[in-house]
């Protein structure tokens, strides 16, 4: 996965010769905000996960559920994270393009990642009482 990630991004270097894309300011600035952003999310959920943490989906109820760091709230701010980042990178250079299609196919890698990933964790009675209840991507609001 995370050669995908690698490289579809390395396609907005690309994306900018070929179209000639100029810095945009108002886009660049803002993408940066976002990526910076969502780098910071992604090292906060790594940190909270500690030994959790890992590349593969692996069974790790052994070690129980992870509850601290933004998994108060949510139960994947790692993936909300990535998601930003793939679609803010691009952005910060005017690859339009690049960033569209990153973040699509991002999404349909990680559709099928995510569920199998969901199929362990609820498989724990114990990670079902203390995040099954947690919405997945974005915290409530109430």
């Amino acid at each position: 996965m995370v050669l995908l990630h690698v490289g579809y991004l390395s396609l907005a270097p690309i994306e900018v010769a070929l179209f000639h894309r100029p810095f945009l300011i108002w886009l660049g600035i803002p993408a940066l905000i976002v990526l910076v952003a969502a780098n910071a999310l992604r090292i906060w959920a790594i940190r909270a996960l500690s030994v959790h943490w890992n590349m593969q989906i692996v069974a790790s109820q052994s070690l129980g559920a992870v509850s601290t760091g933004p998994y108060r709230w949510i139960r994947h701010p790692n993936y909300v994270a990535v998601f930003f980042e793939v679609a803010a990178l691009p952005l910060v250079h005017t690859a339009w393009l690049t960033a569209l299609v990153a973040t699509l196919a991002h999404i349909a890698l990680l559709k099928g990642r995510i569920a199998a990933e969901e199929r362990i964790l609820m498989s724990d009675p114990a990670y079902v009482r203390q995040m099954g209840s947690k919405p997945r991507f974005v915290p409530r609001l109430t």
